[in-house]
């Protein structure tokens, strides 16, 4: 077991710990803007197909019901622009974080196998490399890669942390390197519906992948746009050449989603008022937030997508995490995510509208 263990880094939202108990004293309460975790309610109409599939004995199947697979394939269709997308496209997954750790170890990497991701990056891209045994290389532009070993290229679009948006100019020259050097591309695109100044485009999109799937796989996630965080609900599309065996990987493994959590899945993917709802939620806090930091003295680089404002003042991102935990709000340190990120922080919009017009009255001192 320690040998696994050994193999890790150490979990990093340990080390904020005592941030958090300062930020805690605060006589109005914390304002937590570290972890992105969703606060506001799932919306009553996957509540209600939830509910209605609660009454599930049997085993559910790891490749879900052909409602759930007609449902992500559909929505692969409509919202991303993908075309000809079967069952075989796709594949449901218990949650996107555990796709990402376990990813290069399904994929039966190991040592002298490379697995690359962003200089700045969700750092289980890194742990998914560890596990296996496989190196692992950080990049700033990926088509600059020695291809030598390369097995494994993890595109992030947007970004977490910075909010990054790629281009389709970017995707598409990626994919075509990738192809050209036999190098698997999975894209982490689980913030894709959250684009505020930018409109990010999937590299299932026919004029990012030329109208072939060929070594391409995207990942995406109901967490954030549906509020479904604690359902563990995510899936794959893409080649079915890579997910025909990790479909049958994952059986022997025993990776289902639970059967009323796929009935959710298809209730939330069919709905897309509650994601207009949440999008018009999570812009007034970006408004909010955004304004408030930079009146502070930060500056915000990126952050044109998904859940985060990157800021900086400046100085060592631990440093910002102590004046902001002194004024009772807790935020994320740049280096969490890469040594690149050292001189920055993390802040989520996910709080309540409450503890954001806290935060904002705070950072106005």
């Amino acid at each position: 077991m320690s040998a696994v263990s050994d193999r890790l880094p150490t979990f990093p939202w340990d080390k904020l710990e005592p941030y958090k108990k300062t930020a805690a004293a605060h006589p109005d309460g914390i304002v937590d803007l570290s972890v992105g975790t969703p606060v506001d309610p799932v919306p009553e109409p996957i509540q209600k197909a939830l509910i209605a599939a609660a009454d599930s004995p049997g085993y559910p199947t790891v490749w879900g019901t052909p409602e759930l697979r007609d449902a992500l394939t559909r929505w692969t269709e409509h919202r991303l622009g993908a075309r000809g997308v079967t069952h075989h496209h796709v594949l449901p997954i218990v949650g996107s974080k555990e796709l990402v750790a376990w990813l290069p170890t399904q994929l039966g990497l190991g040592p002298g196998d490379k697995v690359a991701f962003p200089r700045l990056a969700y750092p289980t891209y890194e742990v998914g490399a560890r596990l296996a045994r496989a190196e692992h290389v950080a990049y700033d532009d990926p088509t600059e890669l020695d291809p030598t070993g390369l097995k494994l290229l993890w595109l992030n679009s947007p970004s977490n942390p910075t909010g990054r948006v790629l281009s389709k100019e970017e995707l598409t020259r990626t994919v075509a390197w990738a192809r050209e050097h036999g190098v698997l591309v999975f894209s982490d695109e689980c913030y894709i519906e959250l684009g505020w100044e930018a409109d990010p485009v999937s590299v299932l999109h026919p004029d990012v992948n030329g109208g072939s799937y060929d070594g391409i796989v995207s990942v995406h996630s109901l967490s954030k746009r549906s509020n479904l965080a604690g359902y563990r609900a995510a899936f794959l599309a893409g080649d079915p050449a890579v997910l025909g065996p990790l479909l049958q990987i994952r059986k022997h493994g025993g990776m289902m989603t639970s059967a009323p959590t796929q009935a959710a899945v298809v209730a939330a993917l069919g709905d897309d008022e509650h994601v207009r709802v949440q999008r018009e939620r999570y812009a007034a806090r970006r408004t909010a937030l955004r304004e408030a930091l930079l009146g502070h003295g930060f500056r915000i680089e990126h952050s044109e997508a998904s859940l985060y404002l990157w800021a900086t003042r400046d100085e060592s991102c631990w440093t910002t995490v102590a004046h902001l935990a002194d004024r009772g709000i807790l935020v994320a340190p740049g280096d969490f995510y890469g040594p690149a990120g050292e001189n920055f922080v993390r802040v989520a919009l996910t709080a309540t509208d409450e503890r954001v017009r806290a935060a904002v009255t705070r950072l106005a001192v």
